[in-house]
């Protein structure tokens, strides 16, 4: 009975959802996508508790490159591109920032985590150009199955399956498979393989 209703719920809540997705689309036609869906995203990003997941997740099914429905995607949280992917069991705390990424199933993403969209986003070489006019790299960033990011850890890079980021961790470089990590930069502690 509870798979049912939370099967109805879904349908619902896209229902919901479509119509301002389908102004997302209209919109994103003659501006910037990703612009468009930062901004829809900010506006999902208010609604709280359970209403607030399941429209989130209807929204962004609908508006990302992958989302699941399964996902609970937590108030204030926001997305900075439409090129990300969240798969199921997946629960990402409140006032999280993620760019451009994949999240892989069963992973738990701490409050005031930020994803990055890798570490080249700014260049900053040519000192008789302004910063915000030098450009950079958007890479997408990858969060491995069973993953857990702390709270207020900042991920610039991949990180493998199975693995814990202790709170307030900057990760700059790949965290590999099963490997706990924490400090400024982020280095291994442990492995969790026996």
């Amino acid at each position: 009975m509870k798979n049912i209703l939370k099967s109805a719920a879904h349908i619902l809540f896209k229902l919901l959802a479509l119509p301002i997705y389908c102004l997302f689309w209209l919109l994103s036609l003659v501006g910037s996508a990703d612009g468009l869906f930062s901004s829809f995203g900010q506006f999902f990003s208010l609604f709280p508790g359970m209403f607030g997941v399941y429209l989130r997740a209807a929204f962004y099914r609908f508006a990302m490159t992958y989302c699941d429905n399964d996902v609970v995607v937590g108030f204030g949280t926001l997305f900075s591109q439409q090129d990300t992917e969240i798969y199921s069991g997946t629960y990402i705390g409140p006032q999280c920032n993620i760019g451009k990424s994949t999240i892989n199933r069963n992973c738990l993403i701490g409050s005031g985590v930020h994803i990055l969209s890798g570490k080249g986003q700014h260049n900053f070489d040519d000192i008789n150009t302004p910063l915000k006019d030098q450009g950079g790299k958007f890479e997408k960033v990858t969060i491995g199955e069973d993953s857990w990011l702390g709270n207020g850890s900042i991920i610039m890079a991949s990180v493998g399956k199975k693995c814990v980021v202790a709170a307030g961790s900057v990760v700059v470089n790949e965290v590999p498979d099963y490997a706990i990590v924490a400090g400024n930069p982020a280095k291994i502690i442990r492995s969790r393989e026996v």
